[in-house]
């Protein structure tokens, strides 16, 4: 008989592995385990509650489509986050630009933001796109600025004076 798994990384690999089979049970117990994560990381690049939820679910379709190319090299939360931050700036660059427009005034209204938030996620949705998607990045997601930079295909300075600029705006939001 073979024995249990006694780690949750032994379950979660053991899960992976019958994901990348096929196995669309496991697969969804891949997706409750970590799909609040994905929401959290999308709804603060993105600003917005629907969009974020659209881009949940594409990132899940993403995930099903690339699971059997996933090698175990990685780990896999570490795989879904940057599959997750790929997908999702390169979804708000394909935007027409009339989306993209900033306000006079420089911040953009966001839908409601949702209930269940707290704190900083509340204020995140009112920063202008790219200072938001900077800031989450280096504050929230640890990105160093020179990576930021290539992923949002701006310089480095680009990315230290955004993330200046949503510091600045947050503490003007926060007193």
């Amino acid at each position: 008989m073979l024995a249990e798994p006694d780690s949750s990384n032994e379950i979660e690999m053991a899960e992976l592995r019958r994901a990348q089979g096929g196995d669309r049970q496991a697969f969804s117990r891949v997706y409750q385990r970590h799909h609040r994560r994905t929401y959290a990381l999308c709804l603060r690049l993105m600003g917005h509650q629907a969009k974020a939820e659209d881009a949940v679910q594409e990132v899940y379709i993403r995930v099903w489509q690339k699971l059997p190319q996933f090698r175990f090299e990685a780990s896999f939360p570490t795989w879904l986050h940057r599959l997750t931050v790929n997908l999702v700036l390169n979804e708000l660059q394909r935007q027409p630009w009339w989306q993209k427009v900033v306000p006079l005034d420089g911040i953009e209204e966001p839908a409601e933001p949702d209930p269940g938030l707290d704190g900083l996620d509340r204020l995140l949705p009112k920063l202008p796109t790219r200072t938001r998607q900077v800031f989450v990045l280096y504050a929230i997601e640890g990105y160093r600025h020179d990576e930021i930079a290539t992923l949002l295909k701006i310089r480095p300075g680009t990315s230290k004076a955004q993330y200046h600029r949503a510091r600045e705006m947050l503490k003007e939001m926060l007193s």
